[in-house]
């Protein structure tokens, strides 16, 4: 090894949760190292929409469940980066629509908007008319939309890179190029050892997006996160046509009505290789490319993600029936990328059990820009000592992760956490 370092926590994994998490750790005065086998923003945190759910708080005398906690942190914490740090991100309070094709869908719709009222939450039913008036663009076939008037979007590898200059600000090494190849416990903290040398650290914090499962089999412990691909496709630059982010309510529906069976993750297109579910979100971004995105498939097993020329085609057939104008702007580039997917559809954020201070942030499935600043954020407040809200209880990963034994097999680990 060419180098030997020591941090008093390694974070492995500078995407958007990593990144916060730096942020966080070293304004907190802790010596942190964060790691990245390729470059700030690489994976999933670089390629994604950008686009930032926020449900509302709630009310006031009730705690909000991790998922508003997670959301509305983000949420919040975006705004900071960009209007208080001087960070552009590319923030903006933009609401977004769900648009609603079919009487099946409007119950739904109804009834998500009505559960969100009782809670304190903002949303509502848009009719065709309405919806229209907010997006002259929409079909006017459509019945209307769910309408989320606090909903935002930011330019999701410039948010994450300005995490990571944040952090780095506060004092952490941002490491980049350092593949991680070995990671072992050393008396009460852990060697992890890259391709250019060795870190010595109190503390390690896995926050490696798909790449989770695998750094966690280093330690002989198996983590129910796998490699889920998702792809996108882009316009050439149009004018202004679209102001909110957009999604429909096609696939929720489906996902509620005929869940993929259990042993896959929750709110997938795909069970094998057939196709269960049309999946549809975007936005226009800055540049003026409209970007759109879809299906959900179990990645390969060599974790390289390439776009798939029929999914992109089925999804682009499902944005024309949303955004009629769309049929006469081409895709001109497409992508994919890796999401880490939990099997029980919950992220994993906290204290692994065993020995040494090990832990864990991933698990965000599709939704990791949304929620990965404030599940960083948490997590980094639990490797500092600091209170935690009581819903982070909702991700801890005692009892759902697993021990590998020497025959490779692995067996079920439900003792508490070691604190």
């Amino acid at each position: 090894m060419a180098t030997v370092q020591g941090a008093d926590v390694v974070i492995v994994g500078a995407g958007v949760v990593g990144a916060a998490a730096a942020w966080r750790l070293a304004s907190l005065g802790a010596d942190v190292a964060l790691l990245d086998r390729a470059e700030v923003a690489s994976g999933a945190s670089g390629v994604n929409a950008g686009m930032v759910d926020a449900p509302g708080w709630g009310r006031p005398d009730e705690h909000p469940d991790l998922e508003t906690t997670l959301k509305m942190g983000s949420w919040e914490l975006y705004q900071r980066v960009h209007l208080e740090e001087g960070e552009p991100i590319g923030f903006r309070r933009s609401g977004s629509v769900a648009a609603i094709a079919t009487e099946a869908e409007w119950e739904l719709a109804k009834a998500t908007v009505d559960a969100a009222r009782a809670r304190g939450q903002e949303a509502e039913l848009l009719s065709s008319a309405e919806l229209r008036s907010l997006e002259p663009e929409a079909s006017p076939l459509l019945l209307g939309a769910r309408w989320s008037p606090l909903a935002a979007q930011a330019d999701p590898a410039e948010a994450t890179r300005a995490l990571a200059r944040l952090a780095a600000r506060a004092g952490a090494r941002v490491l980049e190029g350092h593949a991680v190849v070995h990671l072992r416990p050393r008396g009460e903290g852990f060697v992890v050892a890259t391709e250019l040398g060795e870190l010595h650290c109190g503390a390690l914090v896995l926050a490696a997006g798909a790449w989770l499962g695998p750094l966690a089999h280093l330690l002989g412990v198996d983590v129910g996160v796998v490699a889920v691909r998702g792809q996108m496709w882009a316009t050439a630059p149009l004018p202004p046509r679209l102001f909110s982010t957009f999604s429909a309510m096609e696939s929720p529906l489906a996902w509620a009505t005929a869940p993929i069976e259990a042993g896959t993750p929750p709110q997938l297109t795909h069970d094998g290789g057939v196709r269960r579910a049309r999946h549809l979100y975007g936005r226009q971004n800055r540049t003026g490319e409209v970007i759109v995105g879809g299906d959900r498939q179990l990645a390969p097993a060599d974790l390289v993600p390439t776009a798939d020329p029929a999914g992109i085609a089925e999804n682009r057939a499902q944005a024309v029936e949303v955004l009629p104008f769309l049929d006469g702007a081409p895709a001109t580039r497409t992508w994919a990328g890796l999401m880490p997917f939990s099997l029980d559809g919950r992220p994993f954020l906290g204290r692994l059990p065993g020995p040494g201070r090990l832990f864990v942030a991933g698990g965000l499935a599709s939704s990791g820009f949304n929620r990965g600043p404030m599940a960083g954020w948490l997590v980094a407040d639990l490797v500092a000592g600091r209170p935690v809200p009581p819903c982070l209880s909702e991700a801890e990963p005692s009892g759902r992760v697993r021990e590998r034994n020497p025959s490779g097999r692995v067996q079920e680990r439900d003792q508490e956490r070691n604190r």
